[in-house]
């Protein structure tokens, strides 16, 4: 029988795969969650160079959050990297939510990140 974490390795893959295939050369906006944290980062998988990253650690983000776990550092996070992303000249990526369910803080990050301005 298989662990926790090795199903979420099993899943996470299976997700990066399916996006790879579709990307069609756009970047990707990849997104780690912790429990204390939330982190997103651009990535051009041609290259293998990160290109923007934003998280809740950062010091424009960190006075103005009760906590970098919640649904509002998310969104405020997804905001932060819509904009870096914008300024880079990055306007479509593809979403990497990892081996994450689609609710709570990722979809609040990826709705932020949608309202800043980028498309996926």
């Amino acid at each position: 029988m298989l662990k926790k974490d090795q199903l979420f390795e099993r899943r996470k893959q299976r997700v990066r795969t399916t996006l790879r295939a579709t990307a069609y050369g756009r970047p990707r906006l990849s997104v780690f969650r912790s429990s204390k944290h939330i982190y997103v980062q651009v990535i051009d998988d041609l290259k293998g160079v990160t290109l923007v990253a934003a998280s809740s650690l950062d010091k424009e983000l960190k006075g103005s959050l009760k906590t970098g776990a919640d649904k509002a550092a998310a969104e405020a996070v997804g905001k932060l990297v819509a904009e870096r992303a914008k300024k880079a000249g990055i306007d479509k990526v593809v979403f990497d939510r990892g081996g994450y369910i689609y609710h709570g803080r990722i979809k609040a990050l990826a709705d932020g990140a949608r309202e800043g301005g980028l498309e996926f």
